[in-house]
């Protein structure tokens, strides 16, 4: 594993030199939904520092076991309202927000939890219904509700473009992310922060980062093909 991650980081390395951004400006994300905590251990001993889960249920597991490894924990998946509450608990970073609904969920357990939540608002800029998110247009007026809560705290965009086995297909989704992360920087929303890009995965994370990524999230060329 140590081989794989290394080579990713050569990868996220030369990526970030190809269009002249520091290297230490994008933060990996190893991908570990569907690994047992002792595959986890591993990534973490060959120096993976963030990892990322889609499922609740599983994380806990995880997140209980390797409590000693001081992991950043990120939630990718889908989140359902009612989850809200472990959600908070477990994780250092929430990419997948998106609706208010969520955001107010999260909020009142942050409170609870005497905690301001990191999150990421999620947009679905194909427009695709399989994929949560919300749509390019409907963005700057969630983020306007969001920025009222007292205990999240918005660092930027997350996106999961439309499959294709090709990154130059994907890389217009990314720079639609870009610009839209652009044009709320100018609109300058009080509390809300667009430090963050959420883009690209082991198939596309160069075509990511050369648009703008400052998170990559990457499972696969990391810990091999999910069985």
């Amino acid at each position: 594993m140590k081989d794989r991650l290394e080579q990713v980081k050569a990868r996220i390395k030369q990526a970030a030199e190809n269009c002249q951004r520091p290297a230490d400006s994008i933060k990996l994300i190893a991908v570990s939904k569907t690994k047992p905590a002792e595959v986890v251990r591993e990534a973490i001993d060959a120096g993976v520092t963030d990892l990322g889960e889609n499922y609740i249920q599983e994380a806990r597991e995880k997140v209980n076991t390797l409590a000693a490894a001081n992991a950043n924990w990120h939630f990718i998946g889908h989140l359902q309202s009612n989850k809200a509450k472990y959600a908070v608990r477990l994780f250092d970073l929430i990419h997948s927000v998106d609706s208010l609904k969520l955001a107010n969920e999260l909020n009142k357990y942050a409170h609870k939890n005497d905690k301001i939540q990191p999150i990421l608002v999620q947009v679905n800029v194909a427009r695709e219904d399989s994929k949560s998110g919300v749509y390019v247009e409907d963005t700057v007026a969630l983020l306007k509700g969001i920025g009222q809560l007292a205990n999240v705290s918005v660092k930027g965009l997350m996106t999961m473009p439309p499959y294709f086995n090709a990154p130059e297909k994907v890389r217009p989704f990314f720079a639609a992310l870009r610009k839209l992360r652009d044009r709320i920087k100018s609109e300058n929303i009080p509390n809300i922060a667009m430090d963050e890009l959420s883009m690209g995965m082991t198939g596309d994370f160069e075509a990511a980062i050369e648009e703008g990524a400052t998170l990559v999230r990457i499972g696969t060329a990391i810990f091999g093909e999910r069985h």
